[in-house]
């Protein structure tokens, strides 16, 4: 903000200060001390021959405006910072807004040559950082914490080679998976396991996290995470329930919000954007309700089934382990009869509700009442409905 000072005011003489025009159009008298107004005088600043930037983003969080910076050609965006920033003078540590693509985005200026303040021209190199992905730690799985579906592991070993090797596959990378099954079988643990084994970023969403609040909110969400997701390659991209926006068009007609995120996520399987190194996991429980555009979309689609009795029992004796407290009682007995429980069923629904009864009791070990208390409190699991398929 340009402040126009004013010295020649009587006012201001006899008080020994100047007077400032303000935002009212009125004049005021301020008093400045000599000192600070010789501090605030600026140098004669040197032409930049060369300015480094990183970004720092937005000063203030705002979850609509989640762009992230990403420089296709350095040299289109030195003559696009010049066109704004040209006449400037800064300094090391000197923050500069974008006031045209990306309104209020900030760049810290990290080094300047020759050194002190220096003023932007013509001839200035200027070099913007490439900020590194923020890589939020995924919790320890992998696949040998997966009980059973080796059908799923198999078929998840090339994803892991792609992910590894993106230029090894060209146009036949295997881009958009679909898995489908009954809840609480594994699929978003699967999809943790593969990001971890392979080191790659893993974007864990809901599908309903991608509808916006106003119109054009959820194309823009879509595209901005598969922009991030390109930007932190390789990385998998894992939207959970996606039967919950990607229903059958009758359906989508309702709701045109929903139609929206729809299209726009049909673009980006599609593959119009070369994504390289980005991998696409829905999951769903049904897939016979998405809408056939969108099912055609993968490639492949994995089924998740519900544990044998014998992995059921690797399920209990695995998280067993894992308690606070030992269990006393035969873990044999409670996986036969435990028909149709997913290993989420037996974790949390079994395990979990005779730890608790153990822990209130104060005993010192999981015994069979405990699991027997917890198993009366589950209602009888249904056989599972061959939706499946």
């Amino acid at each position: 903000m340009i402040i126009d000072i004013n010295v020649g005011s009587e006012e201001c003489k006899d008080t020994g200060g100047r007077d400032i025009q303000t935002f009212l159009d009125e004049w005021i008298a301020v008093k400045v001390r000599e000192k600070e107004k010789r501090e605030r005088e600026p140098q004669e600043a040197r032409p930049a021959r060369y300015v480094r930037l990183r970004p720092r983003g937005y000063p203030l969080r705002d979850i609509s405006r989640t762009t992230p910076l990403s420089i296709t050609d350095e040299r289109l965006f030195e003559i696009y910072a010049k066109e704004q920033w040209l006449g400037a003078t800064v300094a090391k540590g000197d923050i500069l807004f974008d006031q045209r693509l990306i309104p209020d985005y900030a760049f810290e200026v990290v080094k300047v040559l020759p050194r002190g303040e220096v003023t932007i021209t013509e001839d200035t190199r200027i070099y913007v950082e490439k900020p590194e992905p923020e890589r939020k730690p995924v919790a320890k799985v992998t696949f040998s914490d997966i009980i059973g579906h080796e059908d799923v592991k198999r078929k998840c070993r090339i994803i892991m080679k792609y992910l590894l090797d993106p230029k090894r596959f060209g146009e036949w990378a295997p881009k958009n998976v679909l898995f489908y099954g009954p809840p609480g079988t594994g699929k978003t643990m699967t999809a943790k396991a593969l990001a971890n084994e392979t080191q790659a970023k893993l974007f864990l969403i809901r599908a309903t996290d991608l509808i916006g609040e106003y119109v054009g909110d959820g194309s823009k969400r879509i595209h901005e995470l598969y922009l991030a997701a390109k930007e932190a390659s390789p990385s998998v991209v894992f939207i959970d329930e996606l039967d919950a926006i990607g229903l059958d068009r009758s359906y989508q007609s309702i709701r045109g919000d929903v139609s929206e995120v729809v299209n726009a996520l049909l673009t980006e399987l599609e593959g119009i954007h070369e994504n390289i190194g980005v991998v696409t996991i829905a999951a769903t429980n049904n897939p016979t309700l998405l809408d056939r555009a969108l099912r055609s979309r993968f490639e492949e689609e994995i089924p998740f089934q519900l544990p044998t009795e014998k992995e059921r029992y690797e399920i209990l004796r695995h998280y067993a382990a894992k308690l606070p407290i030992p269990v006393e009682a035969d873990l044999r007995e409670f996986a036969k009869r435990t028909p149709n429980f997913s290993g989420r069923d037996l974790k949390d629904k079994l395990l979990k509700v005779a730890l608790h009864r153990a822990i209130l009791e104060d005993s010192p070990a999981i015994k069979k009442e405990h699991l027997e208390y917890a198993l009366r409190r589950i209602p009888a699991m249904p056989e599972p409905k061959e939706l499946y398929v």
